[in-house]
């Protein structure tokens, strides 16, 4: 099986997607956008605000409780050329990004840099427009590695208050410089103010590089979900930028009901698969954190329609099933646990049902006394990758010859290409401020 999905032709998910498709901004409202629905193999359209009178009774949706950091950071050299930094995942603290984000100055990074070659060995320097600087609070334990395949020591997300206004001046230092990112010291003045407040007043949010425009104002609060607690993703779950508080509630009315889990989307989903095939294509690793609770409600709803809503809650929750049988097939023994992206390809006489999975994820959790899983997943959801949580999905429209495709291609096989074809005759709007789909498998 293994060497089948690794023999599929990217150029089978490939579609014609002109750039006048793509959504450059979201729509005013966060609800207002376009609905697509496939249930039983019929395509009907309506309104994301909508969305309430197609889903099952009890549904459970499950949202990525992510939240975006201001990570792409502009420097100028005295010759006028412009240097980005764009921060990774923190070196300072172990790559506690508790430590790192509350520490004080200096704090090094690993960073991707545009423009490398124009920086030799000086530092470089920006003012920052005085800006409401921010107080830090620990809200809750996480574990985020953004580009890291291995998971690290829990690390808690930030909750910001405004405090005085006050000027800042960054220094940016390059200590290493390797083949997939640069090691940057940074520094800055007043050294008492926290790196989660240098970044609030001097980073940018890193809009998808499709969307070929600089990140504004009001991309701070749109690119955000409403729902957004824990920091470390330098990507949106974009799925969840469609709700609002009003129609979470609503639904809540109407008997659905939500779990949260996280996802900290790293740079690596934007990298497109340039190889032929898939098997040529390594997946990047990306850090979950799953709470407890969350893995007993899905125990208890095994029988009802679990709905990821986005890409990244089914690759969380697809994910947690994929590790409780490698418990199974392995051991409790406590460790750092990391899924492969071909774990789930390997021949097997049987797999276990999707309780019985979660069911040893939770042995897990309490012979260990944890309240939480801390994991890494480099799963690749392609076709023949059986799907053993999710029963449906609501997503966006994805670029051509992504993961993310094939993603959607395990769900709704080659029903995929009706589906698109459909969403490009009716005018829908494409990829991260784009409209959204529900997938009823």
């Amino acid at each position: 099986m293994i060497n089948d999905v690794q023999n599929i032709s990217i150029e089978d998910y490939n579609y014609p997607l002109p750039e006048e498709r793509i959504a450059k901004y979201p729509l005013a409202e966060r609800d207002a956008s376009k609905l697509l629905v496939l249930n039983n193999d019929k395509i009907t359209s309506s309104n994301f605000r909508n969305i309430g009178d197609f889903l099952p009774k009890d549904s459970l949706l499950i949202f990525n409780e992510t939240k975006v950091v201001r990570a792409r950071l502009q420097f100028t050299k005295e010759s006028g050329a412009a240097i980005e930094i764009f921060c990774l995942e923190p070196i300072t603290g172990n790559g506690d990004y508790q430590l790192a984000f509350s520490g004080k100055s200096p704090s090094r990074w690993k960073c991707l840099v545009g423009n490398s070659r124009r920086w030799k060995n000086e530092t470089l320097c920006r003012d920052v427009t005085p800006v409401a600087s921010q107080s830090v609070t620990p809200v809750a334990s996480q574990s985020v590695t953004p580009m890291a395949s291995q998971s690290v020591t829990p690390v808690a997300s930030q909750s910001v208050t405004p405090m005085a206004s006050q000027n800042v001046t960054l220094y940016a230092k390059r200590i290493e410089k390797n083949d997939n990112y640069s090691v940057i010291e940074f520094s800055w003045d007043p050294a008492h103010l926290s790196f989660a407040e240098v970044l609030e007043s001097s980073g940018e949010i890193p809009l998808p590089p499709y969307l070929h425009r600089e990140a504004e104002e009001s991309d701070r609060e749109r690119y955000q979900t409403v729902f957004a607690k824990y920091e470390g993703s330098v990507a949106a779950p974009t799925a969840g930028l469609h709700f609002t508080n009003n129609l979470i509630e609503e639904l809540k009315d109407k008997g659905i009901s939500f779990e949260e889990v996280t996802l900290h989307v790293g740079a690596g989903t934007f990298r497109p698969v340039s190889s032929e095939t898939i098997g040529e294509h390594e997946m990047h690793s990306e850090t979950i954190v799953v709470k407890k609770s969350c893995v007993k409600n899905l125990i208890n709803n095994c029988d009802k329609t679990i709905i990821p809503v986005g890409t990244t809650s089914m690759r969380t929750i697809e994910s947690l099933y994929w590790i409780g049988l490698m418990l199974l097939e392995e051991g409790l023994e406590e460790r750092s646990l990391h899924l492969d992206q071909w774990f789930p390809y390997k021949e097997r006489e049987s797999l276990p049902s999707a309780e019985e999975s979660l069911s040893t994820i939770l042995e897990y959790l309490e012979k260990h006394e944890m309240n939480e899983l801390h994991a890494s997943t480099a799963l690749m959801i392609a076709p023949s990758c059986k799907i053993n949580v999710a029963k449906a999905l609501i997503t966006n429209f994805h670029q051509p010859k992504s993961t993310l495709l094939l993603l959607v291609s395990a769900l709704i096989g080659d029903k995929w290409k009706e589906v698109y074809k459909y969403a490009l005759d009716n005018d829908f709007r494409f990829l991260s401020y784009g409209d959204s789909c529900l997938f009823l498998n």
